[in-house]
């Protein structure tokens, strides 16, 4: 099977927990960032490179949406205020000019938890819900009968091995498209400072925050937007978009 002109970059938000829910943010997000590989190699991953040599001189950093937030380890550098809200300006310019296809699950857990007596784990339930909306896009850009893969950051050989054999069952027909064979799972270990992962790692915090407060201004979210997989009349919700329950 011949390669298609598509790579996917898997990342998370939230832990898939059901037992202590976190009331300030009671969502997993997972997010499929789907990038044209021409325009990765020509102007996403040069973005990134250059925002790293401009802020640390290196590019050695594993940007980490997490750490940001918090300033810690290589992120110390954002507690001068004038150095972050240039950082936050140049990482919200850099994620809004990029040229990708961004695809998302939101599973609200204490509503999950609320409607059903047994309910399913998060992480599959969003899985299937984007690979199903990944195909689609795919078959729309005449690529399904190309492979297609999904770069997932490594977490431990237990829950790797959890989500590739979820992965291979959704694939195997487990879904509302049908089988999907041109799709395939790779997992990358941090350590080797895939953009990709870490363009994919800075979208699902933001979503959530929208999910859960709306009203709440949310720059990074306004600079997604325009990102998500949406019908022709531009309506993201159920196409790029899809909230569970």
């Amino acid at each position: 099977m011949d390669y298609s002109e598509y790579i996917v970059y898997v990342d998370e938000s939230g832990d898939h927990g059901l037992t202590n829910i976190n009331p300030d943010h009671p969502v997993f997000v997972l997010a499929f960032c789907v990038v044209e590989k021409a325009k990765y190699i020509e102007t996403v991953v040069p973005a990134f490179q250059r925002l790293k040599f401009d802020f640390w001189g290196h590019d050695s950093v594993v940007l980490h949406g997490h750490e940001m937030r918090k300033a810690t380890g290589d992120f110390n550098i954002l507690l001068n205020p004038k150095t972050r809200a240039s950082f936050i300006d140049r990482v919200t310019a850099l994620i809004g000019e990029a040229e990708f296809t961004l695809i998302a699950a939101v599973i609200d857990k204490k509503k999950h938890v609320e409607k059903y007596s047994a309910p399913a784990d998060p992480y599959s339930i969003a899985l299937g819900f984007c690979m199903e909306r990944l195909q689609r896009l795919l078959m729309e850009k005449n690529q399904a009968a190309k492979m297609t893969h999904l770069q997932v950051e490594c977490r431990g050989r237990t829950e790797d091995a959890r989500l590739e054999l979820e992965f291979r069952r959704i694939c195997d027909g487990a879904n509302a498209v049908g089988k999907m064979p041109n799709l395939d799972i790779r997992f990358m270990d941090k350590k080797h400072n895939s953009t990709g992962l870490q363009l994919a790692d800075l979208v699902g915090h933001p979503i959530g925050r929208q999910v859960i407060k709306p009203d709440q201004p949310n720059r990074a979210y306004d600079a997604l937007k325009s990102k998500f997989r949406a019908a022709p009349n531009g309506k993201i919700e159920g196409y790029g978009l899809k909230v569970f329950p």
